[in-house]
């Protein structure tokens, strides 16, 4: 393997650490495979346990110490259009390097990179509309003649994003803890550190105080040591559900605060009133996101048992009719998967479906003329159960299942018998139904006849999908703690 790329970040083989590019304690370096090439696209700095721990100490000196969580809330959200400004003169940047971690088609890099800024903005415009001091009464036994209750930062927190969606992640994460008060250790995974980097570059030109916004890329071990690390105060994961439990006993053992958002196994209904072409086309456009690996996507496709084979003959011709290749070729609608060993577990789940009795209607191998690079075709399974393995454990590939219902009523409890609740989709005309039918369902989040989130109001899960939300105001509140403060009078300045 050899190194095909040359990267925009200006100190890859540096972490950032108390506002200053830093050398790594041994010295170590990342080797960033390209999915579609399966060669090494470029190196950046290993954070070591040693380096953890400097990370966490800036963080806590800047919180303990510095001006940041003594800043306003709109003190602190002009430094946050100041980062959006920035991010946004940066979206071609990542638009060429995304591709080359994640194997994500460069139009979809590119749409999601011109997205950064306005989630920076949009917690920038809370400053204004969030209460962070609420005048109260007191009651009978608070006593004084003023009642505040004030939202102050939680502290130090530790951010981990994934390799899949490292850049909205990183900023849903970053941007509401900034505006809290609170500081960050921002740990970006392995496979996919660029945008880390662009948000260590952006703090840096805009002069962030010292310390507010570190950056690192690391391994599990110096992941677990920060997870551990008495110092922060909160951690925010997304990430496998297997990881998340581990995270969870963790901040247990110390009480910390922790925000989970975990996987998902996410069910489509499509009713009978609804078009079967129309809904096969939509959800094979939505499945082919990032090849699948979205822990959002709809992988349980649940269709009356009547119209079932009708369903999979259109699914199969939409979603395995797709053209699979290089992530920078504009013919392209589906590229690689993240790494070998991915692609291996997806392949292992596709022959365990096959084992089990699904009927494979479409896809199930790697691609024919492509020889190099972790690519996997688009596969449909039909006549699926769903107490089967590929009907309830999470692939994170280009996988879909279709599960025969009996019913509107059969349909909601197939949905529901998941130890998953992150996101579904029903598919009627009747707005009213589909109303009805999403309030039956335990997910976070329901779209009417689409794959649809919309982190501008909440994103997150139910039941082994999370804990807590990322987004909107509800993404706010886990990086603020209340405080009840009595007092005889009201104060001249309560900001």
């Amino acid at each position: 393997m050899s190194v095909t790329f040359t990267t925009p970040i200006r100190h890859p083989d540096r972490l950032f650490i108390g506002g200053r590019w830093v050398a790594p304690a041994t010295g170590a370096m990342i080797d960033v495979v390209t999915p579609a090439t399966e060669e090494i696209g470029f190196r950046v700095a290993e954070a070591t346990q040693a380096d953890m721990a400097a990370a966490v100490a800036a963080a806590r000196a800047a919180f303990d110490e510095g001006p940041w969580p003594r800043l306003t809330p709109a003190e602190r959200a002009g430094h946050l259009r100041e980062f959006a400004a920035e991010l946004d003169r940066r979206v071609d940047d990542l638009a060429q390097a995304t591709p080359r971690e994640s194997g994500v088609l460069k139009t979809f890099a590119r749409g999601s990179a011109s997205l950064l800024g306005s989630v920076f903005r949009a917690y920038a415009d809370m400053a204004d509309s969030f209460p962070f001091v609420e005048e109260h009464v007191p009651g009978p036994t608070g006593g004084g003649g003023v009642g505040l209750l004030v939202q102050e930062p939680v502290g130090v927190v530790a951010a981990v994003v994934p390799w899949n969606g490292p850049g909205l992640i990183g900023a849903y994460k970053t941007a509401p803890a900034l505006l809290a008060g609170c500081t960050v250790v921002l740990k970006m995974p392995p496979e996919a550190p660029s945008i880390g980097y662009v948000f260590a570059e952006t703090a840096e030109a805009i002069g962030l105080p010292a310390g507010v916004l570190n950056v690192v890329t690391a391994g599990r071990a110096a992941s677990e040591a920060l997870v551990r690390d008495r110092h922060v105060d909160k951690v925010t994961f997304t990430g496998s559900n297997a990881v998340g439990r581990s995270i969870a006993a963790v901040c247990a053992d110390r009480l910390a605060r922790v925000t989970l958002e975990l996987g998902g196994k996410s069910a489509a209904l499509i009713l009978d009133d609804y078009d079967l072409a129309e809904a096969a086309r939509t959800l094979a456009d939505s499945a082919r996101v990032l090849s699948g690996q979205v822990c959002y996507a709809t992988t349980r496709l649940i269709v009356d048992r009547s119209r079932h084979d009708a369903f999979v003959e259109a699914l199969a011709s939409s979603f395995g009719g797709l053209r699979v290749g290089d992530p920078f070729d504009a013919e392209s609608q589906m590229g690689p998967v993240i790494s070998a060993r991915q692609r291996e577990r997806i392949e292992g789940c596709i022959a365990r479906g096959s084992r089990e009795g699904a009927r494979l209607a479409a896809g199930g191998g790697r691609p024919a003329h492509l020889e190099r690079g972790f690519f996997v075709e688009p596969t449909v399974f039909a006549d699926v159960d769903n107490r089967s393995a590929i009907a309830q454990e999470e692939i994170f590939g280009p996988v879909l299942a279709v599960i025969p219902a009996d019913g509107e009523a059969d349909a909601v409890a197939k949905a529901n018998d998941s130890i998953y609740g992150l996101n579904a989709a029903v598919f009627t005309h009747d707005t009213d139904r589909a109303y009805a039918v999403a309030r039956r369902l335990r997910s976070g989040t329901v779209g009417h006849n689409g794959v649809r989130t919309d982190a501008t109001i909440a994103f997150g899960g139910f039941k082994q999908s999370g804990i807590g939300r990322e987004g909107g105001v509800e993404g706010l509140r886990p990086f603020l703690e209340s405080k009840t403060v009595l007092l005889d009078g009201k104060p001249r300045r309560t900001r």
